[in-house]
């Protein structure tokens, strides 16, 4: 059985010690959000503190891999490869990476040829470490890439892994697609098909059922934003047979 692992997105407000030693009693596996409080090119050493198995989650508030301006983009791969390194030295399993936004719709193709650009020098990156890259489908707002399956096939085809986001499939209608495509890693979370609560499994439309038939050898992460949600969620998981 996967042990369902807990991102520290549901305790961004306490200091990374203090938000591991929090969720240390509920798993053995942890997804560092390294942004603000948890950013591991402030704190990696803190993790040696701990016997945990980590997956780490790539900056998200800086950065952007499908920015057409190129200083950026190459900026932002280059935070990627950073996150990669400190990932490799804490015995990391998987970096999670976002695949980019385009804020400005006369701008969506050069953005998306960005995209696949960084997708190509991503796989490049990945010959040279150990962690597993795994990018990750977005929700539905229209700024985003990847919400759709049609991207995995380049993914695959580049060397990469693949995350399933499953609260972000529920928004786009698209969970049953992903699921064909065999993730490597899983974001487990609910909402009600309107907007992205990250909210506790089992509160909203998320049919977790048929995910689980489907998760083969993935790592599975809860990544709820709230403290108070982990645990219903993870007896509700539990209660399915995670």
């Amino acid at each position: 059985m996967n042990t369902v692992g807990i991102s520290t997105n549901c305790v961004m407000n306490l200091p990374l010690e203090r938000a591991l030693a929090t969720l240390e009693p509920f798993t053995n596996l942890v997804e560092i959000q390294c942004d603000a409080n948890h950013s591991l090119f402030r704190h990696a050493s803190i993790l040696d503190k701990f016997d945990l198995r980590y997956t780490i989650h790539a900056p998200t508030a800086d950065g952007n891999i499908a920015e057409s301006f190129e200083p950026i983009r190459r900026a932002s791969i280059d935070v990627i490869r950073d996150t990669a390194v400190i990932a490799d030295q804490a015995g990391a399993e998987k970096l999670v990476i976002h695949p980019g936004f385009c804020l400005d719709p006369a701008y969506w193709e050069a953005s998306f040829s960005a995209l696949q650009t960084s997708i190509r020098d991503l796989g490049i990156l990945q010959e040279t470490f150990s962690v597993r890259f795994v990018m990750e489908n977005l929700g539905s707002l229209n700024c985003c890439h990847f919400q759709t399956p049609e991207l995995v096939r380049e993914l695959r085809g580049a060397g990469l892994g693949f995350t399933l986001d499953v609260g972000h499939a529920n928004l786009t209608g698209t969970l049953d697609a992903f699921l064909q495509e065999k993730p490597d890693h899983l974001h487990l979370h609910d909402n009600k098909g309107i907007f992205d609560e990250h909210a506790a499994c089992g509160t909203g439309t998320v049919d977790f059922s048929k995910i689980l038939p489907e998760i083969r050898d993935a790592t599975l992460i809860l990544e709820v934003l709230r403290l108070e949600d982990v645990k219903p969620s993870m007896d509700y998981l539990a209660s399915l047979g995670y």
